[in-house]
């Protein structure tokens, strides 16, 4: 027998400046974050506003009307759209008579969940306790009605305060602590990057809204360089499958290598808590010498998903960054493919095409800088020779009377390095 879920009803503000498209876009988003965290949406409330009510966020004619859909359904719980203050919550929990959640705590559970690692994990717990910090505050008013009136009221008041400066105290001991934890975590990771840039191996970064196929590409991109690979990462289809940073090594057949990098996916109005916990994640982005936006094109609002991540990329600082727009999918719609567009690459990652039309623009943007050359190393520099086998794509080599002569192709800045060793050198 499956597991009854637990019913609720999504209320959103509309606020009247805000495309009406938009709107409809987030409220299907809320409700499949509560389809993630288990909830069955049974019904949705909507209000257009010029602004949100300060006390209660929607007004009181709608909370009369919420209150009547809830009891009509039978639902406990009411999931609103936005990050609800203290306040609200407390206001709308009083009106209502049911537990109130809003958009940040469902999309914090849901990253709870799929939280694998010990980086992740601390990463969410801190998020979560950051979320509840402020909100403990909006507790002191029903602690303080505990008592009634009079002098026991005072003391019952004080006795109140006292746990929940208690409970603040802990929950800032307790964020203080992970936070250490967590840098020594980010510090490995730092070092790690650091080893990366001074191995000059460029960096491909995965990056998309949540559940567009990213760690599925990776795969299919890890099989088709390599087909006997047992690097591949986990898959499933659901949101936020992924919220590990995996890193893997793809080699491509002239000795050009790149690291290609999977990150957690986005999703609209992700809460500044989990962007602030996930900064060393997100900062693998930053860092990133070319981006791959894997876009769902078989979705119909597939232009805002664009959207969300862009703008999610812009508010963690990823900027100048080159960019290649992988459309996956495209089995799913009508439209043909493999096929190349400037910098976008309609393809199927389930079908595999599309992928050496993708590799071949990766390969474009990222090795732009190596150079045909012709050069002639001495003997006794053998080692120049061996490090040019292994990261240059040799055409040729000839022994000549006073050494050996390489014709390759290299990167720009290799040639650089090793050009006064030449006895002579020539570029094509």
């Amino acid at each position: 027998m499956s597991e009854q879920l637990e019913q609720a009803i999504i209320v959103g503000l509309h606020i009247n400046d805000r495309p009406q498209a938009d709107f409809d876009y987030s409220m299907d988003e809320l409700a499949s974050l509560a389809e993630a965290c288990h909830i069955s949406v049974v019904d949705r409330l909507s209000q257009k506003a010029q602004r949100i009510n300060p006390s209660h966020y929607i007004g009181t004619g709608k909370i009369d009307e919420l209150r009547a859909m809830a009891e009509a359904h039978q639902v406990e719980t009411i999931i609103f759209n936005d990050e609800l203050s203290p306040s609200q919550i407390r206001n709308l929990e009083a009106e209502l008579d049911r537990k109130v959640i809003d958009r940040t705590i469902l999309i914090l559970d849901i990253f709870s969940e799929r939280a694998q690692t010990r980086e992740a994990q601390l990463q969410v717990e801190v998020a979560r306790l950051q979320y509840m910090l402020p909100r403990l505050v909006g507790l002191r008013a029903s602690l303080s009605r505990q008592g009634g009136a009079g002098g026991a009221g005072l003391r019952n008041r004080g006795a109140g305060e006292t746990k929940l400066e208690l409970d603040r105290r802990r929950i800032e001991e307790r964020i203080s602590m992970l936070q250490h934890e967590l840098e020594r975590l980010v510090a490995t990771r730092q070092t790690q990057r650091l080893k990366r840039k001074k191995n000059e191996v460029p960096v491909v970064c995965l990056v998309g809204y949540t559940n567009t196929g990213k760690s599925s590409l990776m795969n299919a991109l890890l099989r088709y360089t390599d087909p006997d690979t047992t690097k591949e990462v986990f898959v499933k289809n659901m949101l936020f499958a992924t919220l590990e940073t995996s890193v893997r090594n793809i080699e491509l057949p002239d000795n050009k290598s790149f690291l290609l990098t999977d990150t957690v996916g986005f999703v609209s109005q992700l809460p500044h808590h989990l962007i602030k916990a996930f900064r060393s994640t997100l900062e693998e982005v930053t860092e990133a010498d070319l981006l791959v936006h894997v876009v769902d094109y078989s979705n119909e609002d597939y232009d805002k998903l664009i959207e969300v991540t862009n703008q999610t990329l812009e508010d963690i600082g990823t900027t100048g960054i080159d960019m290649i727009y992988a459309y996956n999918k495209c089995d799913l719609t009508d439209t043909p493919y493999p096929a190349v567009n400037g910098n976008s690459i309609y393809m199927s990652v389930r079908d595999g095409a599309g992928l050496e039309e993708l590799i071949q623009s990766i390969r474009a943007q990222l090795f732009s800088n190596y150079v045909k050359c012709s050069v002639l190393i001495p003997y006794d520099q053998g080692g120049i020779v061996s490090y040019f086998n292994e990261h240059g794509q040799i055409f040729s080599t000839e022994y000549e009377e006073n050494g050996t002569r390489l014709e390759m192709e290299c990167s720009q800045i290799d040639f650089d390095r090793y050009k006064e060793h030449f006895i002579e050198h020539a570029l094509s």
